[in-house]
């Protein structure tokens, strides 16, 4: 069980976890904003 818990744990785990965690948290926040750069060429 340990042996388990420390690959899972690992430390690029945990970073991969984390950058995934931002860019969810970053794509919730900016998705309530409307997105002008996609219109201003129109």
């Amino acid at each position: 069980m340990k042996k388990i818990f420390r690959i899972v744990f690992s430390r690029e785990n945990i970073l991969a976890f984390a950058l995934c965690l931002i860019l969810i948290a970053l794509t919730i926040f900016t998705a309530d904003t409307s997105p002008t750069w996609i219109y201003q060429g129109f």
